[in-house]
């Protein structure tokens, strides 16, 4: 098949400023689709206890850029997606731009690092919100119109914390185990009309909302330094860790293959469950974590 295997078609990417859903923007980019790129951004506010990363305008522009790099065109908006009417204006403005869209990436999330005990109600709705409905508000607008042209292919990026568990992430596990069950729903739908429903669980990965939760684990769980490096250790080796960057190499060494997993790895998955010859990969969580469980 061509490298330019989706030559014609039209991606739709929540979370595309960013991490894996820019790193999946791009994947569908070089294979030839036009893309439109939507992102919540700095300055919007937030639920207290929330870990989130919010590029600004220009890392948002800088994403449009590289991705018009590639030869595709594309469209580059904010976009929230616990706001219905938002989700919606940005649908609309891709179909106004490219006419349709045959792909949806869904990559926006965010979590929080919480007991159930002491739960406060507004982070657990925050969260489940943007992962689990936020997921839901994607694929509702995009789905008829798949189904309408008998193609289209839905990849949304759950977690390896959708089949385990951790004491602090009950809001994060429940909601990406909701987005895989949703998952299976939407691909039985779509399966009569040439329409495919995955997720992606990956492992930690390497971007900035990763390393921006792990250093909430290092800070608020087990009060490892933060920002200032410590005087000693920086005497003693001139590499010397800052915020979170000790806990970030504890997670690297506990994983199997000693790494995190690279946003290139998501993209190149999602890019080849837009292949016509994945179009009995449907229904399918697939795990991207080099080994580890969590």
């Amino acid at each position: 098949m061509s490298e330019k295997f989706l030559k014609g078609r039209v991606a739709m990417v929540t979370g595309g400023a960013s991490g894996m859903g820019k790193a999946m923007a791009l994947a569908l980019a070089g294979a030839g689709a036009d893309v439109a790129i939507g992102s919540l951004l700095a300055g919007a506010a937030r639920a207290e206890g929330e870990v989130s990363y919010l590029p600004g305008e220009r890392e948002l522009e800088q994403a449009k850029a590289e991705i018009e790099a590639l030869g595709a065109r594309c469209l580059a908006t904010g976009l929230d997606v616990c706001d219905d009417a938002s989700v919606k204006a940005f649908y609309d403005a891709t179909v106004e731009a490219f006419g349709k869209v045959d792909i949806l990436a869904h990559a926006a999330g965010i979590t929080a690092e919480q007991t159930i005990v002491g739960h406060p109600d507004a982070l657990w709705d925050k969260v489940v919100d943007v992962n689990l409905n936020g997921t839901y508000r994607a694929i509702k607008h995009v789905l008829p119109g798949m189904i309408e042209r008998k193609w289209g292919r839905i990849v949304a990026i759950a977690s390896t914390a959708a089949s385990t568990g951790a004491v602090t992430s009950g809001a994060y596990c429940a909601s990406k185990a909701g987005v895989v069950g949703l998952m299976r729903c939407v691909a039985i739908e779509g399966a009569p009309h040439g329409v495919t429903c995955n997720t992606i669980s990956p492992t930690w990965v390497n971007t900035a909302f990763g390393r921006d939760w792990m250093t909430d684990i290092a800070e608020e769980q087990e009060q490892r330094k933060g920002e200032e490096y410590i005087a000693d250790v920086e005497a003693a080796n001139p590499q010397g860790r800052r915020k979170g960057e000790e806990y970030i190499a504890d997670v690297e060494a506990a994983n199997p293959q000693g790494r995190l997993i690279e946003p290139s790895e998501v993209g190149a998955l999602a890019l080849y469950l837009c292949r016509d010859e994945a179009l009995g990969m449907t229904m399918q969580d697939l795990t991207l974590s080099a080994g580890s469980l969590w």
